[in-house]
C-alpha cells in the first residue's frame, strides 16, 4: 500500500510521517498505481516502493490532466489530489 499524507510545501521531509504528525489522505495498492503508471498519468520516476512527494504545484497539474477520467483508477487519484488542494498542501507519499 501506498500511504498518501497532506505535507506543506514549505516543510522537510520527515523520515515517516508521525515524526511530525501529518495528516492521512487516502492510500492506493500496487496493481492501481501500477495501472496510472501504464496510463502515462503519473511518472515512472514516482516508484511505488520509494517515498516521494508531490509540491501543490505538481498536485494541481496531476489534478488537470486527469479530472475528466471517469475510471475507478482516476476517482482514487483524484479524490487524494483534491483532498490536498482543499488545503493548498502538497503530498508526501510512504511505501509500505
Amino acid at each position: 500500500m501506498l500511504d498518501f499524507y497532506l505535507i506543506n510545501d514549505e516543510q522537510s521531509k520527515p523520515n515517516y510521517p508521525e515524526q511530525l504528525n501529518l495528516e492521512f489522505v487516502s492510500g492506493n495498492d500496487y496493481e492501481a498505481y501500477e495501472r496510472l503508471l501504464t496510463k502515462g498519468v503519473i511518472d515512472q520516476r514516482f516508484d511505488f516502493y520509494s517515498d516521494f512527494r508531490w509540491s501543490s504545484h505538481m498536485i494541481k497539474k496531476l489534478f488537470n490532466k486527469t479530472k475528466e477520467k471517469q475510471d475507478s483508477d482516476f476517482t482514487i487519484l483524484n479524490n487524494i489530489l483534491r483532498k490536498a488542494m482543499d488545503k493548498n498542501s502538497g503530498l508526501v507519499a510512504y511505501s509500505d
